[in-house]
């Protein structure tokens, strides 16, 4: 038996290829929508993909699946009570799907969603399992969240887990490999551990959910601090139900002129910025929404771009631009018009305006602080991060929540942004930006810069 994980640190999910070497058959486990790696590694290992499997209707991110079956005849797998509105083989719990000399079994373990199923794979020969594909039923450390199709279903889904879990799952030998979809850094799930993978045995020792003495306990437990999410998570189950667009491949992006892309801003068109924060202060287009590219943009364009909104992008380079193309398309961004051909230097020479935006060091801010004339001061982290330790005096407002809520400071007064390093910095002021505020100055080295120098952290609680 084959098992390959392939990892995107910027949803925080893991996908993976299971393969028979003697059959020269292989399924994908929860695929984004680039396919081209899993085609790539199956045909590098002499398989065949035989199948597309999905655990759940994802709630972040679009399904490579449909792109598989129609581009490549792979055949869909889906848990029945997804209710796919496209070709598929409905998958019930206690069934198998032959793979050569491997036997993939289905479990229904519902509750993370109310149609989630998991995967076991055992080799000819074997009694008991050696791998279960758990999605979002058991993680490194927990489980997913079960908020994210409403407060009200909220409760009864983490019940459905805890009996997912109870009857289902911790019946598997403590040997088992134990390989999630989501993990550390992904929105649908808390984790605890950034390691991908995981045993039972291991499991059963450390997981605060599996320790959980009673069914009570447990859902108490699941349904606790759980964060915000981006807002593009409402459109990804709808879309995963009826059937993503085929791509056909990655995008040919049409290479603008910087008057093209004046003309596509003004009417409404987004111009989505990637590079580096320093560079994105010491000068960027006005209007663009900067989000670096390790912010991740998978994230944060999903939570601060309009859902369906025709976008631009302005990166440093070809390998920065596809890499951000792939981002956007695995959360169904697909109306990409181009990008700025020869970047913000095509830009300036153009004779185009461009906004700059000064950084203030933290022993400077320290010093007015002190003096009493510092100007007021914005935290763009999530409020984990806010409770755990700020400046003082600070005010607080999640970047996500900036499309919808501006902080209560003049639009012509300074404001000095900030977030733990750099990155969600530039979002926010690229927000305020857009929202009229005049005088915006980030803060050197975030809150990770202050901490370090020893400066006064307030604490909330």
């Amino acid at each position: 038996m084959i098992i390959r994980q392939f990892v995107d640190e910027g949803l925080g999910n893991s996908s993976y290829l299971v393969g028979s070497e003697a059959a020269g058959l292989a399924a994908v486990i929860d695929p984004q929508r680039d396919v081209d790696r899993y085609l790539q590694t199956a045909d590098g290992l002499g398989l065949r993909l035989a199948y597309a499997l999905d655990t759940h209707l994802h709630n972040d991110f679009i399904s490579g699946a449909r792109e598989l079956a129609v581009r490549h005849g792979v055949i869909v797998g889906a848990s029945a009570g997804a209710s796919l509105e496209f070709d598929h083989q409905p998958l019930q719990g206690g069934t198998t799907l032959p793979l050569g000399d491997v036997t993939l079994g289905i479990l229904a373990t519902p509750g993370h969603t109310p149609e989630h199923i998991s995967f076991t794979a055992t080799p000819q020969g074997q009694a008991a399992p050696a791998a279960v594909f758990t999605g979002g039923a058991l993680i490194v450390g927990g489980a997913a969240r079960t908020d994210l199709l409403g407060a009200d279903l909220a409760q009864p889904l983490a019940r459905q887990l805890y009996h997912s879990l109870h009857g289902k799952l911790l019946g598997l030998p403590d040997d088992i490999l134990v390989y999630p979809t989501h993990g550390a850094g992904s929105f649908c799930s808390a984790p605890v551990s950034r390691e991908r993978s995981t045993t039972l045995g291991r499991e059963r020792q450390q997981n605060r959910l599996v320790r959980a003495a009673t069914e009570e306990e447990f859902v108490g437990e699941a349904l606790r601090d759980l964060p915000d999410y981006p807002t593009y998570f409402r459109y990804m189950r709808p879309i995963n139900q009826r059937g993503p667009q085929v791509l056909g491949g990655l995008p040919d992006l049409a290479a603008l002129s910087a008057q093209a892309v004046q003309e596509h801003m003004a009417r409404g068109v987004a111009l989505i910025d990637t590079r580096l924060p320093a560079e994105f202060v010491a000068g960027h287009i006005p209007g663009a929404y900067g989000i670096p590219l390790d912010a991740p943009l998978v994230t944060w364009a999903g939570w601060v771009v309009p859902f369906g909104a025709a976008i631009m992008l302005l990166t440093t380079d070809t390998a920065e631009r596809e890499a951000a193309v792939r981002q956007l398309l695995r959360i169904g961004y697909d109306d990409l018009r181009g990008y700025l051909r020869g970047g913000l230097t095509a830009w300036r020479e153009a004779g185009l305006p461009v906004n700059r935006v000064p950084v203030m060091p933290a022993a400077e801010l320290r010093e007015q602080l002190e003096r009493g004339t510092a100007p007021a001061v914005l935290d763009v982290r999530h409020d984990s991060e806010w409770r755990a330790g700020h400046l003082p005096r600070a005010i607080h407002l999640d970047a996500g929540h900036l499309p919808a809520a501006q902080p209560p400071v003049a639009r012509d007064a300074t404001l000095v942004v900030h977030c733990h390093h750099s990155d969600r910095s530039t979002v926010g002021i690229s927000l305020l930006e857009r929202s009229g505020y005049r005088d915006l100055k980030m803060l050197e080295g975030g809150y990770k810069g202050w901490r370090a120098a020893g400066y006064p952290i307030v604490r909330e609680g």
